[in-house]
């Protein structure tokens, strides 16, 4: 027997177990996966009762098997010999059950959305009532459902901004890097927050470090200026604002940026 064809025995024998353990689909996939290879395998005639044996076995199984019934309830048919036939129907019955993944997926990703936004107007209710402590209650709670959604963690770090809670803001926006360290997005943020918090030093560097990663984004370089501003690093200001109209010649506020900075140097 050919190695290809042991692995098809192999897959059948898995079928049972596969079905034990709760995983329909994968108990399909591997009947069916099996089913090719002996398709495209010739057989001698021994090899051809035993395996005819063994899908039979199979088939039974996923037959019998109730949580495959509830997804897919039309019994699979096979007789020996009708191996091209139950190849079609396995690939019929599996596509049915990637349908139904899909819409439970689709379901539960819904659902999942529902309750984000159901939880940020709740906690952005409590932000508006100056309500912090139960805000950053329902946040956290939000994220620790959430644990790796970087833009959900982004979402509240700017409701935590806006209503100049920056020590929230910041924490949230680091959480959010740890998440997802390619975001560069997160740099820009988390500096911003940093000027706010007048740690101009630390603001300078997430500035520099968003910088590393794009470098034709004027209103960057716009927030880098206002940074130095805050900072009164006027020739730096300066140098900032400059870039902002290498990129774009018609941004008004960068020019008044630059002659700002001029008049103070």
């Amino acid at each position: 027997m050919s190695v290809e064809l042991i692995k098809a025995r192999k897959r059948l024998s898995e079928v049972n177990s596969l079905l034990k353990q709760g995983k329909p689909m994968a108990a399909a996939n591997a009947l069916t996966q099996a089913l090719a290879t002996i398709l495209r395998n010739p057989l001698m005639k021994n090899e051809r009762d035993e395996f005819a044996k063994l899908i039979d076995q199979a088939v039974y199984s996923l037959n019998q098997d109730k949580q495959l019934r509830q997804l897919y309830p039309l019994v699979i048919p096979y007789k020996p010999g009708q191996e091209k036939e139950l190849y079609k129907a396995m690939q019929d019955l599996l596509a049915e059950l990637q349908n139904h993944v899909t819409e439970t997926v689709q379901n539960e990703l819904a659902s999942q959305e529902e309750h984000k936004k159901t939880e940020l107007a709740k906690g952005q209710v409590q932000l508006d009532q100056k309500a912090f402590d139960q805000a950053r209650d329902t946040f956290g709670k939000l994220v620790r459902t959430h644990k790796t959604d970087t833009e959900l963690k982004a979402d509240i770090a700017d409701r935590y901004l806006k209503a100049s809670q920056y020590d929230d803001a910041l924490s949230m926006l680091e959480h959010a890097l740890e998440t997802d360290p390619q975001a560069v997005y997160l740099y820009n943020r988390i500096a911003i927050v940093l000027r706010k918090l007048k740690q101009f030093d630390t603001s300078e560097q997430y500035f520099l470090k968003a910088l590393e990663h794009t470098h034709d984004d004027e209103y960057l370089y716009f927030n880098l200026g206002r940074l130095y501003f805050d900072w009164k690093k006027w020739d730096r200001m300066r140098d900032a604002a400059g870039k902002a109209l290498e990129i774009n010649p018609d941004f008004k506020e960068a020019e008044k940026m630059r002659a700002y900075a001029m008049k103070k140097i």
